[in-house]
Parts: structure tokens; sequence; C-alpha cells
């Protein structure tokens, strides 16, 4: 999920793919009670079937390939063959699988909807973050500053979080990441700095030493289906978090309560809840104290860890 690449569904991709499904195939899954197929295993959906020999298959996609590279990135040509093929492939990815496992409430019923599947094969989980690493460790000293970490795509809304720099040139913006939309970083505002790339290892120091993480701001479909990994790791590393107003956030989080939610797309709402938090280091204080709270009791490896524990059970009963 973090990495200097850029998936593509070009010729040599595809070549690579034929060779590790031919490896995959000649795989067997032994006894187990189940097989999981993580993100991004859509393409090995049939060879795990075959694989499992029997055993459910448990399908964790967290996204669409096509609601992702067709609609959302736009990198795929929405009439092209290859969207006719990744909106086929998708079909078939979810259709094979016993159990499918959204990362929220928004994104399981697109998934029910789009693929035709039955209450009962679609379930959430919350993708959480790695607790070892992104914890409460204490704030490290540095100014205030609004950190939004990610690769550059639409629905991350990188247009509003520059629009909010502008709108409060007095507080620092510091952006890390790269990715498709990074040519808007080139003419950014003064106040806004642009880290290319930080090891994943030294994401938990970055957030402990901001004084506020950004979410997600697109105003796409999508957008309003996910929670992305930069929210649980800054919730994880007790940082006040300010993220879209969407009905997947709202899942997790309440307004004022251990997050401030704004409108999607709305630069001036970005750039106010920076502002108040940069100038009330007590709500800052509630809000981090509280957001770690949240999820400790909702995204946290031991909450998610009984949680996969039942859905495989679930699963494997016949």
């Amino acid at each position: 999920m973090w990495g200097r690449h850029n998936w593509s569904p070009g010729v040599g991709t595809l070549a690579r793919l034929a060779r590790a499904e031919l490896a995959l195939s000649r795989t067997s899954a032994g006894d187990a009670g189940a097989l999981i197929v993580g993100y991004p295993g859509h393409v090995d959906m049939p060879a795990a079937r075959r694989v499992a020999r029997g055993s459910p298959v448990v399908f964790n996609p967290l996204v669409s390939l096509a609601d992702t590279l067709v609609d959302d990135r736009r990198v795929v040509p929405a009439r092209s063959p290859r969207a006719v093929a990744l909106r086929g492939l998708d079909r078939l990815a979810f259709r094979l699988a016993d159990l499918v496992v959204a990362d929220t409430e928004a994104q399981a019923a697109y998934f029910r909807e789009t693929y035709g599947l039955p209450d009962g094969r679609v379930v959430v989980a919350l993708v959480g973050a790695e607790d070892a690493l992104f914890r409460s460790g204490g704030v490290e000293s540095a100014p205030f500053h609004a950190l939004f970490v990610g690769k550059l795509i639409p629905l991350h809304g990188l247009e509003t979080i520059l629009a909010a720099a502008t709108l409060a040139p007095e507080i620092p913006f510091v952006v890390v990441g790269d990715g498709q939309l990074a040519p808007l970083l080139v003419d950014r505002p003064a106040n806004v700095q642009h880290v290319a790339w930080v090891d994943y290892e030294m994401l938990p120091g970055a957030y402990r030493r901001a004084g506020c993480a950004l979410g997600v701001f697109g105003t796409g479909a999508k957008a309003a289906r996910v929670i992305p990994n930069k929210v649980f790791q800054a919730l994880a590393c007790a940082r006040p978090v300010i993220t879209g107003d969407t009905p997947a956030a709202r899942e997790l989080l309440t307004h004022e309560a251990d997050a401030l939610l704004v409108p999607p797309g709305d630069g001036n709402a970005l750039a106010e809840a920076v502002r108040r938090l940069a100038g009330d280091e007590s709500l800052a204080a509630r809000l981090a104290a509280a957001g770690r709270a949240t999820y400790e009791a909702r995204a946290s490896e031991v909450v998610l860890g009984a949680r996969w524990r039942e859905l495989l059970e679930q699963a494997a009963v016949p």
C-alpha cells in the first residue's frame, strides 16, 4: 500500500500476472479450513478456488479494480476494452468468493449492489493499522503543521488541501507522497512543503510531529465509501484528525467528538478546521485522546483479530 510504484494493467504487468498465476495453480491449500485472498488478489480468485479444493475462499479485495482505475483514477478509458476486461474480472472475482470482506458498510453495500451478492456473503472488518508501529508514543516537538500522507490519487482531494493551504497561509502544510496528481504541487503555495518519499517505518514519527493529520477530501463516489489507512494510522498515533464528512467516515468517527469532519471538496471548511486546531491546544489534545480511544475500541489489532476470527469461523461452518 505504501511504495514507489503505480500499478497499471499494461502488457508487462499482465505477463508477470500470468507467470504468478501459473505458480499459484501448482499450490495446495492442504487441510486449511479457509483460504484468504487479500488485496489486490482479484486475478488470483479463479486459481484460489482450485487451490482451496472445496474449502471456503474468503476475499478481502479492499477495492473494485474498475472502480479504482476507471471511475476514480481514470487511467483506463471508460469505454475501452481494458475497462470491459476489468469490470468482468471484478464480477468474476467477487462471485467466486464464499465470503467477501469489505472495509466499511458503505463499501459493502456497493459490492452487494454492483455484483449482485446476497447480504450474507459480504461482511465488514475495518482496515486498522499495525499496533507495534503506529502507537501513541508521545508527541515529538515540532512547530504546528497539518500533515497529509498518501499516494496522490483523486479520492484524496489534493486540490482541496492546496486550496485550504492558500486560504491559511500562516499555517505550514506538509504533503508526503507522490503519484498521479503530483503535478499539482509544482505551483503549490509557499506554505506547503512536499516530501516525495518517507520510509514506512518513519511514518509514525511524521505523524507524531504533526499538529494534525489530514484524511481524504475527494468528492467522488469511492471517496465517500472508504476510510483510508492514513486515518487509522493517525488515530493510532494519537493525532487529531480532519477528514471528509462522508458516510464511511461517520461509521467510525463523530464530528467534534473524536475528529473534525468537513464537507468533501470544501477548501474553506478545511482551512477553518486546521486553524481551529492550530489555535486551540485543548481541542487538539481532546480530539487526539478521543481518537486514540476510538482506535483502541474499534480498530486495534486485538479488536480486528477477534473480528477476523469470527468471520473465518463463520466461513468455515458448512
